[in-house]
């Protein structure tokens, strides 16, 4: 009984923490605080009460609409409840209880919160990477003070590793290459996961960009010149990193020394 009440539980908190990921981004791009006030319809302004705000489960009672006006409700908010529903299980289910457990989810709701906001708005706002920064350094300290010294240089080696790729390539194009969110970004994800595996997230990342930009081009979605945000492309790489970043540096190092 104790583990379906584990794996209950796990979902129910990741989907709540889901729906609290999208008040932030719809509000963080407006600089707006995501508590208070409480949630309100975006078309006729009512206050949403808490029954018609249990995540998932008021959305499929409502169908949909907002309970006042009748305006439709995007998808998107149960979507990312599931989302975060199903991270939250993938995570415990690989680290188990425990800090470290604590520390991946952490990662992986801001990660979110960055993947939608840089999609939807080109920013990373810097009330996600500095606060992720801190708290990735922080959260270190039960491994001693030498897993925190290990994860604050991680951080400034990868944010200092972006930002030299920005401003040289800023330089050899004449434009802004890459902006300072993914440099904090890259710094944050780095304050989380450390070396090697803050480094192998960043590859990963310029992987899965390479390859969307390919299909975007091959596909004629995006030209050579449009902008395409880098944020959810880290995003990507930081989870594939979190959850299989040691089986990659295990396959790597193999190969290398045969």
């Amino acid at each position: 009984m104790a583990p379906a009440i584990l794996w209950i539980g796990t979902f129910c908190v990741g989907a709540v923490v889901g729906s609290f990921a999208s008040v932030c981004i719809s509000r963080l791009p407006r600089r707006e605080s995501v508590v208070w006030p409480g949630s309100r319809c975006p078309r006729c302004g009512a206050p949403i009460r808490w029954y018609d705000n249990i995540p998932i489960l008021s959305f499929v009672a409502l169908r949909g609409r907002c309970r006042h006006c009748g305006a439709a409700i995007s998808a998107r908010y149960p979507l990312l409840e599931v989302l975060m529903g199903v991270l939250f299980l993938q995570t415990v289910a690989l680290f188990g209880p425990g800090v470290q457990a604590l520390r991946a989810l952490v990662l992986e709701t801001l990660l979110v919160i960055v993947f939608f906001i840089d999609l939807d708005h080109r920013i990373i706002p810097n009330a996600v990477t500095y606060p992720g920064v801190a708290f990735g350094i922080l959260s270190a300290a039960p491994g001693g003070w030498g897993a925190v010294a290990a994860s604050g240089l991680t951080a400034l080696a990868l944010g200092g590793v972006l930002l030299l790729v920005s401003l040289v390539g800023s330089a050899m194009a004449g434009a802004e290459a890459m902006g300072l969110g993914d440099v904090k970004l890259a710094a944050m994800i780095g304050a989380f996961l450390g070396w090697p595996l803050g480094a192998v997230a960043i590859m990963l990342g310029i992987f899965v960009g390479g390859v969307v930009g390919i299909v975007l081009l091959v596909t004629r979605t995006r030209g050579r010149r449009d902008y395409v945000p880098f944020g959810p492309m880290l995003a990507g790489g930081a989870l594939l990193a979190l959850w299989w970043g040691p089986s990659i540096v295990h396959w790597y190092v193999s190969r290398v020394t045969g």
